[in-house]
C-alpha cells in the first residue's frame, strides 16, 4: 500500500462486495439452488426469532455439507464469525441480493380451487417478497369470490391485469389437462416465469422459465438419499 493511501473500511469492503454481487456473472444452477435452500431455512428461522445460525445448523436443515455451505458464502464475502455463526437477518438480506430477489414481485395465480386457495392464503410466497395480486379461474361459480384479500377474476381479464400489475410470475394450480392452454395464455400476456403445480409437461418459448413442483419427485429424491 502506498504512503498516504487510505485503508479500506468495513463499509468500503461491503460496498465493493455489493457491487460485485450486482455486476457478477450468472450463478451456476447448483449454487443458485443451494442458496435458495439456505434462504428458505433462514427465513423460517427469522420468523421464529432466531438471531444467529451456524453452518452446522444450516446443514442439519438442508442436508448440505457444512464445508460446502461455508464455501458457498465465502465466494460472496465474509458473512459469519467463527464460534458465533451467521447473523440471520443480515444473511437473509445478502442472499436475496445475490439471488437478485430483493424487493417485491407480483404473482398471478390461476386456479381458485382447494390448492389455489391454500397457496393464496399461505405466507410461503409473501415471506420471500412475492405477492399474489390476481387470482383467475374459468369456473363461473368462483368468479367474484374472495380468496384472502384478493377477488377471483375471469380468465378473460388476464392480459389486462398482467400489464396493469406488472406481473412476471404465473402460478398454475389447475388440473393437468388445462395447464398447457393456460400456460399459453400466460405467455401471450407477457408472463416470463411459470410455477407449475400440475403434472403437465409444458411447452413454452425459450425465454420463458417453467418450474414444476411435484411432491412425488421430492419424495423420490428424499428416498434415494435415505436408501443410499
Amino acid at each position: 500500500m502506498k504512503t498516504g493511501e487510505r485503508v479500506p473500511t468495513a463499509v468500503d469492503l461491503a460496498a465493493s462486495r455489493d457491487e460485485a454481487i450486482a455486476s457478477g456473472e450468472r450463478l451456476s444452477l447448483g449454487v443458485a439452488a443451494r442458496l435458495s435452500r439456505y434462504l428458505q431455512v433462514l427465513t423460517q428461522a427469522k420468523k421464529m426469532g432466531k438471531e444467529t445460525i451456524s453452518s452446522r445448523e444450516l446443514s442439519d436443515y438442508t442436508h448440505v455439507n457444512p464445508t460446502q455451505i461455508r464455501r458457498d458464502f465465502s465466494g460472496f464475502g465474509k458473512f459469519g464469525k467463527r464460534g458465533v455463526g451467521y447473523n440471520v437477518d443480515a444473511l437473509v438480506s445478502q442472499i436475496r441480493k445475490i439471488l437478485r430477489t430483493s424487493g417485491q414481485h407480483n404473482i398471478a395465480l390461476f386456479g381458485a380451487g382447494h390448492l389455489g386457495q391454500a397457496i393464496a392464503s399461505s405466507d410461503i410466497f409473501a415471506d420471500h417478497g412475492f405477492r399474489v395480486v390476481a387470482i383467475f379461474d374459468t369456473d363461473k361459480r368462483k368468479i367474484g369470490q374472495t380468496v384472502g384479500p384478493t377477488k377471483v377474476r375471469h380468465a378473460t381479464e388476464l392480459r389486462a391485469v398482467v400489464e396493469e400489475e406488472d406481473i412476471v410470475v404465473g402460478v398454475l394450480a389447475v388440473p393437468t389437462a388445462a395447464a398447457q392452454s393456460i400456460a399459453d395464455d400466460l405467455v401471450e400476456a407477457g408472463v416470463k416465469i411459470i410455477f407449475n403445480y400440475s403434472e403437465a409437461l409444458l411447452q413454452v418459448p425459450p425465454e420463458v422459465t417453467v418450474h414444476t413442483s411435484s411432491p412425488a419427485v421430492d419424495l423420490l429424491y428424499a428416498l434415494y438419499f435415505y436408501l443410499t
